[in-house]
């Protein structure tokens, strides 16, 4: 799952990403989202904003950064006259329970290997809350209390690294000077994501997205046939400041427990790519087709 020479502190974040990023993929997210009332999309704002208290839009349009402002709106703060942060947190952390069961099996859960995942990527979470400063979406995270199971404090952990990257990725944006509809087109043109899924989930429309796109070819940085040599290079350097600013929180660890970490859950993230559990067509219900996705 990578270059053997890549750093061990951004290798660490890599390969354990997929044990986060599958509760915005997997159907039992909405399945509970929806108990509520909310359907996905509105779920997703209500659970990964709920750190926050019942905020309006404006915190989340700020933090998650590549949203239509217009969309977030319609989500918050409408969902909590629906249910509490805190109902929706523990719905969110009871779904990723259950997708981890389903996708790894419980035999692999209660496995001495989470265990010691749990462990490592808890002591580098646990070191970034020291460093919250700048970090608003982390440190609202870091707040919440830690659960109990080794699964399920493996995906916690994950989440405030993740969240701890995330705002360093927000501010290195922000100091190239590139909006949160930019990035997206340029992640996009990178061709390491789906810009039509990137435009309908973060709800912008095709003229704005053809605006964007037009803007970018101006300023050099999007050709004919995705990204120019100065578009790659750009993004090359925001990865690079990310990668910088994310480091503090594995430094913890050392190279050798960032390492140990990545060996450690790397088997699990290949079952949970193998197993589906990173693919959008998993949220497609009868009741919420693809066109509502994408």
């Amino acid at each position: 799952m990578g270059d053997v020479t890549e750093d061990p502190y951004r290798m660490a974040w890599r390969v354990a990403e997929p044990l986060h990023a599958m509760i915005y993929f997997v159907p039992e997210a909405p399945e509970r989202y929806a108990r509520f009332g909310l359907d996905g999309m509105d779920g997703y704002f209500a659970s990964r904003g709920a750190a926050f208290g019942p905020v309006g839009p404006e915190i989340v349009t700020a933090t998650f950064y590549n949203f239509n402002p217009d969309r977030v709106a319609r989500a918050l703060p409408a969902a909590w006259a629906k249910a509490s942060p805190e109902q929706i947190g523990r719905a969110r952390l009871e779904a990723a329970g259950a997708a981890l069961t389903r996708g790894l099996g419980a035999e692999t859960l209660a496995g001495p290997e989470v265990a010691e995942a749990a462990e490592l990527a808890r002591t580098a979470a646990e070191a970034a809350t020291r460093l919250p400063q700048g970090r608003p979406l982390f440190a609202a995270h870091a707040a919440l209390p830690w659960p109990r199971e080794p699964h399920l404090v493996l995906f916690h952990a994950q989440t405030l690294l993740r969240e701890f990257r995330g705002d360093g990725h927000v501010a290195a944006l922000l100091s190239h000077g590139v909006g949160g509809l930019e990035a997206i087109v340029l992640h996009a043109a990178s061709g390491k994501a789906d810009g039509r899924f990137l435009r309908g989930t973060r709800g912008w429309s095709r003229e704005q997205w053809a605006a964007a796109e037009d803007g970018l070819r101006r300023a050099g940085l999007l050709g004919e046939e995705g990204l120019t040599a100065e578009g790659a290079t750009l993004r090359a350097r925001i990865e690079e400041c990310t990668d910088r600013m994310a480091e503090p929180a594995y430094r913890v660890l050392g190279p050798e427990g960032a390492l140990r970490l990545g060996l450690l859950v790397r088997p699990l993230s290949r079952a949970i790519v193998k197993g589906g559990l990173l693919d959008p067509m998993g949220l497609v219900t009868p009741e919420r087709p693809r066109n509502q996705l994408s």
